[in-house]
């Protein structure tokens, strides 16, 4: 008899997504030399990998904005929403190019994520750093971290 193994749709969905794109890639190396992009179901669209944790009373949010300058970054905090928007930029050259491979994607993007309530807005700082944008605000006291006993059983 088979066992019983709980349905999980999305891994159902990521198995259809990659063997739609391993189809998609033998057939677009065979006929047009490679040249498609990485996803049948991907965009243009960019947006950067974010963090966050607890150190020292603080909540530390940070951003990946590789090729990004600082300039064009905007954080901004309403009510309980911290949002990072930004752009990466083309290079202005007007060289012309033979790309083999392209993965890097390039416009604006915007990340929101939801910080605890009780965050004071006046508080919040941000600093970049190498590719790397901070944003540091005072974390509500509601944010401590308690540790909870086990109680092991025999």
């Amino acid at each position: 008899m088979a066992s019983l193994t709980p349905w999980r749709p999305m891994r159902e969905l990521e198995s259809l997504q990659q063997r739609m794109d391993h189809l998609f890639d033998r057939f677009s190396d065979r006929w047009f030399g490679g040249d498609r992009p990485r996803s049948v179901w991907g965009s243009d669209e960019w947006a950067p990998a974010i963090e966050s944790h607890v150190e020292n009373g603080n909540l530390i949010v940070k951003a990946d904005l590789p090729g990004v300058d600082a300039k064009d970054v905007t954080v901004s905090v309403v009510g309980n929403q911290l949002t990072i928007e930004g752009e990466r930029k083309h290079e202005e050259k007007q060289e012309e190019k033979d790309y083999f491979y392209r993965e890097l994607s390039y416009g604006k993007f915007s990340r929101t994520m939801t910080v605890p309530d009780g965050v004071d807005p006046d508080k919040v700082k941000a600093s970049f750093k190498n590719g790397v944008l901070e944003v540091t605000m005072p974390a509500p006291k509601q944010m401590a971290a308690k540790k909870i006993q086990i109680e092991a059983q025999k």
